[in-house]
């Protein structure tokens, strides 16, 4: 898993948001939480979720709300959304979650 900081406030992960990246991750995570109030989290390229990466995502959002900051999960991978429809848990986090991104030019042909 690698986290790469698009700009200030804004982190996309890449790869496999499992137990064997949690703890390197969490660190990371709290860090950028700690630079800005508010922090978006693009998850459209996690190619696998198990408990361990939920909980860091559940960790990271608690974490925020209890400092009054706020975080965002955007362009959920398809992995995620199965991952937190299975839990029950889309709700739980707050964030729209997008079925797929679109291309309105392409659409528009």
């Amino acid at each position: 898993m690698s986290l790469h900081r698009i700009a200030t406030g804004r982190l996309r992960m890449e790869g496999e948001l499992t137990i064997y990246e949690a703890v390197a991750l969490k660190t990371e995570l709290m860090a950028a939480l700690e630079e800005s109030p508010v922090l978006e989290l693009d998850l459209s390229d996690v190619s696998e979720l198990d408990t361990a990466g939920l909980q860091l995502l559940l960790l990271l959002k608690n974490e925020a709300q209890i400092r009054g900051q706020t975080v965002h999960f955007v362009q959920h991978s398809s992995v995620v959304r199965e991952v937190l429809e299975l839990c029950d848990l889309a709700a739980v986090f707050g964030d729209p979650i997008v079925v797929g991104r679109r291309n309105p030019v392409t659409e528009a042909s």
